[in-house]
């Protein structure tokens, strides 16, 4: 005759006893890669946000080391201090900058395969492009095409190229001012 003693055990023991070790580490992990994200900003991007005095230290205590090791302990100390602190607002600013910057590298690419549709003499473009930008001076942008379509022809540096991604860059800012 077997007694079961699981199931007088399971009936002793809490159903939750919080998260797991397993599920802490992972936590831990992420703080850990938020502080990394924060790292690569530019300095104007992590001035943006909203870190207190001993994590901005650490921050910048970090971009300072050149040793493996003694980045990766202070990349450790980054993610216990936000883990002392409620991180959530700041992983939030870091979304909308890393938003913004993979916005601005969309339009930035998009400038890039109109200007080379463009230059390759695409009517279809061109008749896109004048639809996005109502605004524009067409006679303008006819020339900067004909230019930059002769200079790839003949081989020359691209400064016709540039001029005509310039112009259309500053379309797209303009447009992007006025819609704010």
């Amino acid at each position: 005759m077997t007694t079961n003693h699981n199931s007088e055990k399971n009936s002793e023991e809490p159903l939750y006893d919080g998260p797991s070790k397993s599920q802490l580490k992972r936590d831990s992990q992420h703080l850990i890669d938020v502080g990394g994200e924060i790292l690569k900003l530019s300095r104007e991007d992590r001035d943006s946000l909203n870190m207190s005095d001993e994590l901005e230290e650490a921050i910048n205590t970090a971009l300072k080391i050149k040793s493996r090791s003694g980045l990766k302990r202070q990349r450790l100390y980054i993610g216990k201090l936000l883990r002392a602190i409620d991180s959530e607002d700041i992983e939030a600013q870091l979304r909308k900058i890393q938003h913004r910057h993979d916005t601005n590298t969309a339009h930035f690419k998009r400038l890039e395969k109109w200007r080379d549709s463009l230059i390759d003499n695409d009517k279809n473009t061109l008749n896109e492009v004048i639809a996005h930008f109502p605004e524009i001076d067409r006679q303008h942008i006819n020339q900067l095409i004909r230019a930059a379509h002769q200079e790839k022809k003949q081989g020359k540096p691209p400064a016709a190229s540039r001029k005509l991604f310039k112009y259309l860059r500053e379309l797209e800012d303009s447009k992007i001012v006025n819609s704010e």
